[in-house]
């Protein structure tokens, strides 16, 4: 293919994507990011091989960076000041993926607790694993039902518990008690257990909302995974998982060829997202990050208003940034890229305009007066 061809092609595509980037309603994707003075880095062979803790031999890496990501994220989240670990995943998927494999690692005959409303991507994660599981009912607003969860953990109380808790679940955003569910397991005297919170969107802003969710290390976390490209906002999909350090010790093990430890998932890993999370951290700061939250929730505000004003049904958990209503038809779904599974939603995230609300809120209304 010639030159001019290819310049063309790419022109087109890159058309093409901007138009849809701003359409995006349904998904939890910031789009508000500008990664313009990293551009440089792009022409390096960047490679996180290893624990980002340890000196390996390969040094054409981000580790150093990636610590400070990590260490960041450990205060956020409350994890003993001497007892953490952590390293930049491509998604929340791998994170939650790690959090199980560490999990199974401890409890190889432990079942593994979680609601119907969590991500596919869990089921997937846990028969990758080969995880005994029990699914639990969810309430309505997404978070899970207790009563169910406390019987199916009194009837194994005798197996190990490794519960998945969701911190914000795909749809409706519905956070999981972990204090609570920490509580029912003292109460059936369950020692042998492990929590680990499933933050992909939430993770970013949950320690600003009010009330706090309880969801971090000082709750009874094991260990949590967010999502790096959701509420903080990359072009790369990327994540951070955090676990307790000495749960991680007994699973790691050392590495001649690359002159450091095996603690992660993949061995070659990205070195350029770990950049980009810390940039934004480094320019936001705890501030900014309470900041970019409370004025992606102002707007939240302002949608769910703006839906009810106009006699749409729609619920919303509180502080949430996510607004779902009954099913909208597949030309809505296409034309605002709204996510549906029983329900339909809008996710209200940082780079979001009131444009974008008040076509999508035009649309359903007007589908409302075709079906009347």
């Amino acid at each position: 293919m010639h030159t001019p061809q290819i310049k063309e092609k790419l022109a087109k595509l890159y058309e093409d994507l901007q138009g849809l980037s701003k359409r995006i309603s349904g998904y939890p994707i910031s789009t508000d990011f500008n990664y313009e003075e990293l551009y440089p880095f792009l022409g390096l062979p960047l490679n996180n091989v290893g624990d980002p803790f340890e000196d390996g031999t390969y040094q054409v890496g981000t580790h150093k960076i990636e610590k400070e990501v990590v260490e960041f994220f450990a205060e956020l989240f409350m994890a003993p000041k001497d007892n953490f670990w952590g390293y930049v995943t491509n998604g929340g998927t791998e994170g939650n993926l790690y959090g199980l494999y560490l999990a199974r690692e401890l409890y190889p005959k432990g079942i593994v607790y979680f609601s119907e409303d969590t991500h596919y991507s869990v089921s997937k994660n846990i028969n990758f694993l080969n995880m005994r599981h029990i699914m639990i009912r969810s309430q309505h607003n997404g978070e899970i039902d207790y009563e169910d969860l406390y019987e199916s953990l009194k009837i194994h109380r005798d197996v190990p518990a490794i519960i998945f808790a969701n911190i914000g679940t795909t749809m409706k955003e519905g956070k999981d008690d972990i204090r609570k569910i920490q509580m029912m397991l003292t109460d059936l005297r369950i020692n042998q257990k492990y929590i680990h919170a499933d933050a992909a969107l939430c993770g970013g802003f949950a320690m600003f909302m009010n009330p706090r969710p309880n969801f971090n290390f000082a709750d009874g976390a094991d260990s949590i995974a967010i999502s790096g490209h959701k509420f903080i906002g990359s072009p790369i999909p990327c994540g951070v998982v955090i676990a307790k350090k000495n749960l991680v010790q007994k699973i790691a093990r050392s590495i001649g060829y690359i002159g450091t430890l095996d603690t992660t998932i993949t061995g070659s890993r990205n070195g350029f997202t770990p950049l980009m999370i810390w940039y934004t951290l480094q320019k936001l700061g705890i501030d900014g990050l309470k900041n970019r939250y409370l004025k992606a929730k102002e707007l939240a505000d302002y949608a769910e208003k703006k839906m009810e004003q106009e006699g749409l049904t729609v619920w919303r958990n509180n502080g949430a940034l996510t607004l779902f209503f009954p099913e909208v038809p597949d030309w809505i779904k296409n034309k605002w890229q709204i996510a549906t599974q029983g329900v339909s939603h809008l996710i209200v995230m940082p780079g979001m305009s009131k444009e974008i609300i008040d076509g999508v809120i035009v649309d359903i209304k007007q589908q409302t007066k075709i079906l009347i």
